[in-house]
């Protein structure tokens, strides 16, 4: 008899009774589905170990990654064990989940459509194409690539002049003074009217402006060999003219993601503290660490059917919350939601290739599938949970909760928070387990399997509108179960941990094409407030690239006191192109960036960036004190330009700035000892009369001038981010 079987009986018995009364339905759903979880280990002999070089090679091609109704909170009530000290490694009294029943086998799939592993060309591992791709020499750019390199250029200049500007300031008084009369400071209306000549910061930002200069004149002339070669080389000089050497001490959030590979390469806590020694050297603050991958958690649980079998001789999650607060570190429990399975982990553990991970091996019911019966999408290499599932929901919260409650961790990042990439246009979608094709025909009378992203165009206009509306249910069905799994989640697990800092993975792309293509609705968990900080996928071939992905989420769209962090991926990135990303990031309205991931580390990038990335931020500091430091940065670089006699406005206009920046200052310093919410609403005036000059009346005379405004702006409104998530936090 095939496994599901028993359960096929069991949910059309729940089927009927939903459509002739709903609650009682869902009540029968939780019953039929059982409760197992902590099955019992695979009978098959454990092959050996492999090499720490092939764990760590595979883990460089990884990338970093329902609706439940409202009738099923008793169900799925998480059942909140007794937290003993942390970090603890075990329950003292734990209680097994019932294992499945003992007749269960692996149901038969579908003929596989995918490609082997070798030849996997996921969208998720993919990184976004360079803007500037210059082609051979020989053959020039086209135009269009001329004027994005033209435009690069120019932030260049602004980047690099925002490095040196912060390095030359760091020792200036944060009190800002009037300048003495005279000095430049009448009321100049714009840079050439000032008489003064820019400030320069590196004999580098001449030639660029230089190159500049000639641009449209080369361009004109048909010298596009020359003007890429010499484009190259500026681009070059600048990037080799950011400073190695002295420390920015801004505070912010350097996360990265430590991943299995790396972890399982370390061997032992001895060898996992040589890795936090080299992200402390690197200034790292935050650390996401690639707790639950493939569906093994990797540390000895007893929610998990098993334990990754490359760490089952120790339990490295609590070796790194030790090693990460030791370095003055925050960590995070990095973990695969919905993918439960990588075809890569299983070669690295001699398992055939369909093996889908531990979970769906025991509760095949667990599943979902493609609209062509298949488990993984061709193509892909992870099969996923049915979000839609009870059961699914309730053992991610049992799981998760045992990760809180059993180890100071100081958050939950959640990955692969989605479904699987799918191609609506080309027939291939995702997301048919069994409960939610039940659920959904319960609700509309239509089992989704039947209905098409691509409706008909010969059937009449009524039901072509009529099944478009279904497709769209469907997707918004989909989409709902991903949302209120977020939503259940995260204030679960604050009601465990009130302090734990709640965060997800999500890719940047746009919103309608994440609703159609992965149901990842992030904007909704960020204006909602469901989670802390939204990271930002943003992996990107150049600089000008990452720029174009970050800058609509980040300039663009507010999300309410939810914090949104870009991530750089390094694999094939320079250290220096690197940098520069960093420096971007810098630059525009974000409290700080995430680095994926720790096995792309150069053996030179923990060197080449330890000086310009600073100390760590105590992971103590609250918001508000933040929000102060970084502040305080920005009077030091406004009292070296009044110095430098290269900051203008009109004089009783400046003399007001001067005296309420000041004045802000103190109000900062009160906040930021003694939060209240008096105190943040006089900060939050003051901050606003400090801005609005900054917009309208300020001049300055720098080798980019317009970029150096934007900047500021961009700055002070992550201070205002900072103080909003500070009062969600109060």
């Amino acid at each position: 008899m095939p496994q599901w079987a028993p359960y096929r009986s069991g949910l059309g018995m729940v089927k009927a009774s939903w459509e002739r009364a709903p609650i009682l339905g869902t009540a029968l759903l939780g019953l039929s589905l059982g409760i197992g979880g902590n099955g019992q280990r695979l009978a098959s002999a454990q092959p050996p170990p492999p090499t720490t070089e092939a764990i760590a090679a595979s883990a460089a091609n990884e990338a970093s990654e329902d609706v439940l109704d409202q009738l099923l909170p008793d169900i799925l009530a998480p059942v909140a064990p007794q937290p003993p000290p942390r970090p603890g490694r075990r329950p003292s009294n734990p209680v097994s989940p019932s294992l499945p029943p003992s007749q269960r086998s692996r149901p038969p799939q579908p003929a596989p459509d995918t490609e082997p592993a070798s030849g996997l060309n996921d969208p998720a591992d993919q990184t976004a194409p360079a803007v500037i791709d210059l082609p051979p020499s020989g053959r020039p750019p086209s135009l269009v690539v001329f004027l994005a390199m033209q435009q690069e250029l120019k932030n260049l200049v602004g980047r690099l002049e925002s490095a040196l500007l912060m390095v030359n300031s760091r020792t200036m008084p944060t009190t800002l003074t009037l300048p003495t009369e005279g000095g430049g400071l009448a009321a100049a209306t714009s840079i050439k009217g000032s008489g003064t000549a820019p400030l320069i910061l590196h004999p580098a930002l001449t030639e660029a402006q230089q190159l500049l200069a000639q641009w449209d004149e080369l361009l004109a002339a048909g010298q596009h060999n020359t003007l890429r070669d010499r484009w190259v080389a500026m681009r070059d000089q600048l990037w080799a003219s950011f400073p190695p050497d002295r420390v920015i001490d801004q505070a912010e959030i350097r996360a990265v993601w430590l991943d299995r590979g790396t972890i399982v390469a370390a061997r032992s806590p001895a060898g996992l503290a040589q890795v936090f020694d080299r992200l402390a050297a690197a200034g790292i603050t935050t650390v996401f660490f690639e707790t639950v991958n493939a569906g093994y958690p990797i540390y000895p649980s007893q929610v998990a059917p098993e334990q990754n079998p490359l760490t089952r001789e120790w339990d490295p999650l609590a070796a790194a919350v030790t090693l990460a607060h030791q370095r003055q570190m925050t960590l995070h429990a990095w973990v695969w939601v919905f993918a439960a399975g990588n075809q890569r982990h299983n070669q690295l553990l001699n398992l055939p290739l369909d093996y889908p991970g531990p979970l769906l091996a025991r509760h095949p019911d667990w599943a979902a599938y493609d609209n062509h019966g298949n488990l993984i999408p061709r193509g892909q290499d992870k099969p996923f949970l049915d979000p839609a599932n009870p059961r699914v929901r309730r053992y991610l919260t049992e799981l998760l909760t045992e990760i809180v409650t059993e180890y100071a961790v100081d958050g939950v990042h959640l990955d692969y928070i989605r479904y699987p990439f799918q191609d609506p246009e080309a027939n291939r979608t995702y997301g048919y387990g069994e409960v939610a094709r039940w659920q959904f025909q319960s609700m509309t009378g239509v089992d989704p399997i039947n209905l098409s992203p691509r409706p008909d165009q010969n059937i009449p206009r009524s039901q072509h509108i009529q099944s478009q509306a279904l497709w769209d249910r469907w997707t918004d069905y989909r989409i709902q179960q991903v949302n209120s799994f977020v939503e259940t989640i995260a204030s679960t697990l604050k009601r465990q941990r009130p302090g734990l800092v709640m965060s997800a993975a999500v890719f940047a792309h746009g919103e309608h094409d994440r609703r159609q293509r992965i149901q990842q609705d992030w904007g909704t968990w960020a204006q909602a407030g469901y989670l802390d900080w939204i990271v930002l996928m943003s992996y990107a071939a150049d600089t000008s690239r990452f720029d174009r992905l970050v800058r609509p989420w980040l300039v663009n769209q507010t999300f309410g006191s939810t914090l949104v962090i870009p991530g750089i991926r390094l694999l094939s990135l320079s250290n220096a192109a690197a940098l520069d990303q960093i420096q971007v990031a810098r630059d525009l309205p974000t409290p700080g960036y995430a680095l994926f991931a720790a096995v792309d580390f150069g053996a030179d990038f923990h060197t080449l960036s330890a000086p310009t990335l600073g100390n760590p931020s105590p992971p103590s500091q609250t918001p508000y004190q933040m929000a102060f430091s970084r502040y305080q940065t920005l009077q030091r670089e406004w009292h070296w330009l009044l110095a430098q006699q290269k900051l203008w406005m009109e004089r009783d206009r400046l003399a007001q700035w001067v005296e309420t920046a000041n004045r802000l200052e103190a109000e900062f310093q009160a906040l930021a000892e003694s939060p209240s919410r008096r105190r943040l609403a006089a900060v939050k005036a003051d901050l606003a009369q400090v801005r609005a000059p900054i917009s309208h009346g300020a001049l300055v005379n720098t080798a980019n001038s317009s970029y150096r405004l934007q900047s500021w702006q961009h700055r002070l409104t992550t201070i205002e981010q900072l103080l909003n998530y500070g009062d969600r936090r109060l």
